[in-house]
């Protein structure tokens, strides 16, 4: 569901940006947790390369410093939104702790309660 509807160049869509639903600018940049996420997901369900893949491409977008937004425009190639994010920095944080682990890390251990 997520990649059929919220996927947009390689990156994931908090939600369906096309119509302003919350008084915010329609067309936002793709929301990086969501981003991690999905690599977490891909990671769970056994498809690493992928997983593995999109982390890279996502690692890639840190500044020189090693600090990332909370939203990306894939189209303009730049950072948006609140800038550094903590919560994508956790986000990508917990997706290389589950990339690293065999057993999956943390999102094992979540989605077995």
């Amino acid at each position: 569901m997520v990649e059929r509807t919220l996927l947009r160049d390689g990156f994931v869509d908090r939600y369906h940006t096309h119509v302003s639903i919350d008084a915010l600018p329609t067309h936002e940049g793709a929301f990086l947790p969501c981003c991690f996420w999905l690599a977490d997901n891909y990671w769970l369900l056994g498809r690493h390369d992928e997983a593995r893949q999109l982390f890279e491409r996502l690692v890639g977008l840190v500044n020189d410093v090693g600090l990332i937004a909370e939203e990306y425009d894939p189209v303009d190639k730049r950072q948006l939104g609140n800038f550094p994010q903590a919560f994508t920095h956790v986000a990508l944080i917990n997706t290389a702790l589950n990339l690293s682990r065999d057993e999956a890390g943390p999102a094992k251990k979540r989605r077995a309660g």
